[in-house]
């Protein structure tokens, strides 16, 4: 499979902006959202992206054409640091071929350490995607917890040369 992730820069922020459409579309099905009056959703606050340090936007790439967007945060809490995806959106069309996995994967070989992935109680196709994909990723070795509204696996990226 021909893809690539690629940093989004300052350029790119009008192309993640309407990508992020699409992914609040499909997010709708599980959250109480709501198009506005011009026919839109609101603006996801991508601008943080290129503001705020560190986080990571990435394009996604298939045959060259863009399929998707992922949302990249280090997240320091209590002095504990790490990575967090904060969006995924691979469109449908390329869908349950195997791309959102590699791509995940890859997503986490770039950032090494620790890293939080979290998906809310009513979206049961990603909690499926993501524990499916961290458990194979990290050969079984995360935890798992459930707080109220959400599912969140914790685990810590490797070296995929060893």
């Amino acid at each position: 499979m021909d893809y690539e992730i690629q940093i989004a820069t300052l350029e790119d922020k009008e192309t993640l902006r309407n990508l992020l459409q699409f992914y609040i579309y499909d997010f709708s099905e599980f959250m109480d959202l709501h198009f506005e009056e011009n026919g839109k959703y609101g603006d996801y606050p991508i601008d943080e992206y290129w503001t705020t340090d560190p986080n990571y936007p990435y394009l996604i790439r298939l045959n060259g054409k863009i399929v998707g967007v992922a949302l990249v945060k280090l997240k320091n809490r209590n002095s504990d640091v790490y990575f967090s995806i904060a969006e995924f959106f691979i469109a449908k069309k390329y869908r349950r071929v195997g791309l959102g996995k590699l791509v995940a994967k890859d997503i986490f070989d770039l950032h090494k350490g620790q890293w939080e992935v979290y998906q809310i109680d009513n979206n049961k196709p990603a909690q499926h995607f993501w524990k499916k994909v961290i458990e194979e990723y990290t050969d079984g070795k995360f935890t798992e917890r459930i707080e109220e509204g959400r599912r969140t696996q914790v685990f810590a990226s490797h070296d995929p040369s060893l």
